[in-house]
């Protein structure tokens, strides 16, 4: 069972927009090293600290097949993107189902390690994708609201009877 409590679309408070981290203490490697082991158990490759209830500007990933190679990233910004991909996107909040969502194709990001180091990166492909869906998340964006009106209507559909099924 996850360490912290993944919230679940249709959950409002997947629509809060996270405050910039302030402190670099033990609080905060703690949230991070809980979230990491929360984003295992449940077998993703990122999350934000909204989808755990906490309103900071915190994400973690690994997109490692070994799960072996974890990023974190403290009040990160994209700084500069370039190109258009489409992406099959999942996400944890809403279990069981994809959709496509056009993305930057790369992207160059500032954060900060949870000691308070600055740091930039150049990402592509998946960690590129990954780290603009936690954004988004911080933001109070889910993948939801980048779909078509007809495809958040069938999503929902999808969910209840995934859930319908769980019962």
């Amino acid at each position: 069972m996850p360490l912290l409590n993944i919230l679940q679309f249709p959950d409002p408070r997947l629509k809060n927009i996270a405050e910039p981290v302030k402190h670099f203490d033990e609080e905060l490697t703690t949230l991070i090293n809980n979230m990491f082991e929360t984003m295992y158990e449940a077998s993703g490759a990122g999350l934000a600290a909204i989808q755990v209830n906490v309103q900071k500007r915190v994400i973690v990933i690994d997109i490692s097949h070994k799960m072996n190679q974890p990023l974190h990233l403290v009040n990160p910004t994209i700084v500069a993107t370039r190109d258009t991909i489409v992406f099959e996107e999942g996400c944890l909040s809403f279990p069981g189902v994809w959709g496509k969502v056009k993305r930057a194709k790369e992207l160059d990001v500032t954060f900060y390690d949870q000691h308070g180091k600055l740091h930039e990166l150049s990402a592509t492909g998946l960690l590129c994708n990954a780290i603009q869906h936690e954004i988004d998340h911080l933001d109070g964006i889910t993948f939801y609201d980048h779909l078509s009106p007809l495809k958040q209507q069938l999503l929902r559909k999808k969910l209840e009877k995934i859930r319908k099924r769980a019962l």
